[in-house]
């Protein structure tokens, strides 16, 4: 079973690359968060295909419909949203999505149809006979299954079933920033070789050094997306993004693909969520940020470069305001300490590409392995960043429910 987040705010998905959708469930929302399609739809829209010029040709709308959690007695506006038609053996049946609403703390159901298939691309991959590419699933899955996988744009190991990561993780975001402030960001600093000179860590920390003040203001926030959604890859060094486009546009037309890194951080975020040892907030977030499709690498605050300091170097000063930085990146022992809560995290390069390459076929038979059609990312890290913060936002979500489960008020026990 597959469940991202948990105990208490989780996320379910089903469905393959090729299938005729995404279906998600979200369980554990809290009732009375005001709910848009549209809010979440805002978020989907930067992670599907052909929402980037460097990214997939493929292209979706990737528009959700909401099926349950959620209600209104304005029936006219809870009932305004997408109209499904299914017609079964001549019959048509219709009914109508959920556009706003409250939650209810029912289980939160949506669906998101796939129209833009082209399923022959993937003839070469079927069967005993069918062809592996290198540094993808193909031969694992198929051996796994005995057989019987879904060989069409990778099945359920296609970057499509993240769009159900990304709406759990709208809604948890949306919760969070009524509740706390909190909001989530990501900026791609390095693509191959070349790396950003702006961090979106060090911005912040200035920023809330200078003001003597953990709270970041909503128009510092707005101004930081602006820059980065203008940029021609979602980064907040805009020279670095043109040059790093221009270096993706080359592996492209190479036949190649290239990998990337990201930052992604979460700020105002509520202190002293997340647990001391096997539920701590730092194993939860290098395992659902270190687990997304081509992650080969997760770090918290100052990463790797604290092998080469002394503790004199990379503790974090204190005094009456709080602490003075944040090498540890918003956590110590696996709690939040109020500061930005800091990741980087890194992409090999695609898997599938058009390049020659030594592998074999699924009998284990050796060949010389050409992608014959196909529609891929040549960087998977452009679209990743929504995801990435998505799965921040579903573990902070599950936390802060985690630390609210400890503090018991009768109160909120009585009926009459």
């Amino acid at each position: 079973m597959e469940i991202l987040g948990g105990p208490l705010f989780s996320v379910a998905g089903a469905g393959e690359s090729h299938g005729p959708a995404i279906t998600t469930i979200v369980f554990g929302c809290p009732p009375g968060l005001k709910l848009t399609r549209q809010s979440v739809q805002n978020y989907l829209d930067r992670r599907r295909p052909g929402s980037n010029k460097h990214g997939t040709p493929r292209h979706e709308a990737d528009k959700v419909v909401f099926l349950s959690g959620l209600y209104s007695d304005d029936h006219d506006s809870l009932l305004a949203g997408p109209t499904l038609r299914v017609e079964v053996e001549g019959q048509e049946s219709q009914t109508d999505g959920y556009e706003e609403g409250f939650t209810t703390g029912e289980p939160i159901a949506a669906i998101v149809l796939s129209t833009s298939k082209k399923s022959g691309h993937y003839d070469q991959f079927m069967g005993p006979q069918g062809e592996v590419r290198p540094g993808h699933t193909d031969l694992v899955k198929y051996h796994k299954s005995r057989g019987f996988v879904d060989i069409r744009g990778g099945g359920r190991s296609s970057y499509r079933s993240t769009i159900s990561d990304v709406i759990g993780g709208s809604i948890a975001r949306l919760f969070l920033q009524a509740q706390f402030g909190t909001v989530f960001l990501s900026s791609i600093c390095q693509v191959g070789p070349l790396k950003a000179k702006r961090s979106l860590a060090e911005h912040f920390e200035t920023l809330t050094r200078q003001n003597q003040n953990l709270t970041v203001s909503s128009e510092a926030i707005r101004d930081i997306e602006q820059t980065m959604s203008a940029a021609e890859i979602h980064s907040l060094d805009t020279d670095f993004a043109h040059e790093a486009g221009e270096l993706i546009k080359q592996t492209r037309i190479q036949g190649d693909s290239i990998g990337a890194e990201l930052e992604v951080v979460a700020l105002n975020v509520p202190p002293l969520i997340g647990e001391p040892l096997y539920q701590s907030l730092k194993v939860r977030l290098m395992g659902a940020l270190g687990g997304l499709h081509a992650v080969q690498a997760c770090e918290i605050g100052a990463g790797k470069e604290i092998v080469t300091r002394l503790g004199s170097e990379n503790n974090d000063s204190i005094r009456t305001a709080g602490y003075q930085s944040n090498n540890q990146g918003g956590l110590i022992g696996g709690v939040t300490t109020g500061l930005p809560l800091v990741c980087r995290v890194s992409f090999k390069p695609t898997s599938t590409i058009v390049k020659p390459q030594e592998s074999v076929r699924k009998n284990l038979e050796e060949i010389d392995f050409e992608l014959k059609k196909g529609r891929h990312d040549p960087c998977v890290g452009v679209r990743a960043g929504v995801t990435l913060e998505s799965r921040m936002a579903i573990e902070v979500m599950n936390a802060v429910l985690m630390h609210q489960a400890q503090r018991i008020d009768r109160e909120n026990f009585r009926l009459f």
